[in-house]
C-alpha cells in the first residue's frame, strides 16, 4: 500500500496490467480440452459443464485450463505448450491428428478421457478404425453395450494405493451416468491397471425399459490407466436428460459430486506432474 501511495495511479495501472502475467506464472502446468459438442444432448451437457467447472478447479489448484473444438489443433506445434490433454466427448478422426496424439503420448504427455471418448462400434459414425487407440492404448476394444437410463452406481476402489484414488473412500455413489461394457477383458491385459469398478451393490443397474440395458451381475471397470502411458480413462461424462418427456431438461450433472470431483482432480494433478512419465 505504501508503494501505491507514493507512486499513484500509474503504478496501480502497471500492477493491473501485470496481473494476468503473475497469474499465468503461478500455474504449475497447462491443460487443453478437446471437444466436439455436437452429438447427443447428454454429451453436450457434460461438455458445457466441464468447460464451466474446470477453469475454477484450475484456479484453485494452480493449472491453466484451455479448450478447443478445432481438432486440427491436435498437432505437435500446438501440443508443445500443454502437459495434459483432455478428450471431453469424441476422439480425433484424421490420420494427422491421430498420429500427433500418439506421438504426444509416447513422449510422455498426459491424457484424461471421459465416457464417449472411448466409444467405437463398427458399423456406426465412430467405427473401430484406430487399433493403437482402442486396442493398445485404452485396451478396451469396441463398445459392447450400456445401461439405460442414466443412473447412479456404487463404485469400488480397486487400487487404494494409486495417486488417482487418493483420499477416496473404498466405495462411493457416482453421479448418474450411462455405463459402458467393453469388447475386451481389461483384467486380462497386464498393461491395464483398473482403478475403479462397479460395486455389486449397484445391481440391478439401469431401469430399462429394455431388459438387456439393466445389468444384474458382472464385472465392469469404470476408471483405469495403461501403465505404458501417462493416461487415465473414466467412464463418467453422460448427464441425465429428460428425453422421455421431450423437454431435454438437464436432470443431473457429473460435477455435482464432491467425491467424484476429487477423483477427477487427483487424475489431472497426477497427469500434470513434471518428470514423472508413468506409474501412479
Amino acid at each position: 500500500m505504501e508503494f501505491l501511495r507514493r507512486n499513484g495511479a500509474s503504478s496501480l495501472l502497471l500492477l493491473l496490467t501485470l496481473a494476468p502475467f503473475f497469474s499465468k506464472a503461478q500455474a504449475d502446468f497447462k491443460v487443453i480440452a478437446f471437444f466436439t459438442g455436437k452429438n447427443d444432448k447428454a454429451h453436450i451437457s457434460f461438455v458445457g459443464e466441464a468447460n464451466r467447472r474446470f477453469p475454477e478447479m484450475g484456479r484453485e489448484n494452480h493449472f491453466t485450463y484451455d479448450t478447443t473444438s478445432n481438432w486440427n489443433n491436435l498437432n505437435a506445434s500446438f501440443l508443445v505448450d500443454y502437459q495434459v490433454v483432455l478428450f471431453l466427448d469424441t476422439r480425433p478422426e484424421t490420420h494427422e491428428q491421430r498420429e500427433a496424439f500418439q506421438k504426444y503420448m509416447e513422449k510422455g504427455g498426459g491424457w484424461l478421457g471421459f465416457h464417449f471418448s472411448a466409444f467405437a462400434l463398427t458399423p456406426s459414425a465412430y467405427p473401430q478404425n484406430w487399433d493403437w487407440y482402442h486396442n493398445e492404448f485404452l485396451g478396451s476394444g469396441q463398445y459392447k453395450s450400456n445401461t439405460w437410463r442414466p443412473t447412479s452406481a456404487i463404485l469400488k476402489v480397486e487400487d487404494a494405493k494409486s495417486t488417482v484414488t487418493n483420499r477416496l473412500p473404498g466405495t462411493f455413489k457416482a453421479s448418474p451416468n450411462e455405463w459402458y461394457r467393453w469388447e475386451k477383458d481389461l483384467k486380462a491385459n497386464p498393461d491395464i491397471q483398473i482403478l475403479l469398478s462397479i460395486d455389486p451393490a449397484s445391481f440391478p443397474l439401469g431401469t430399462g425399459p429394455k431388459q438387456h440395458e439393466i445389468w444384474h451381475s458382472g464385472y465392469y471397470p469404470v476408471v483405469w490407466t495403461n501403465k505404458k502411458y501417462k493416461m487415465v480413462y473414466m467412464n463418467m461424462g453422460h448427464n441425465d436428460i429428460d428425453y422421455e418427456n421431450k423437454t431435454n431438461k438437464e436432470l443431473s450433472f457429473t460435477f455435482d459430486n464432491p467425491i467424484q470431483n476429487q477423483l477427477i482432480l487427483n487424475s489431472i494433478l497426477w497427469l500434470g506432474q513434471k518428470n514423472k512419465k508413468h506409474g501412479n
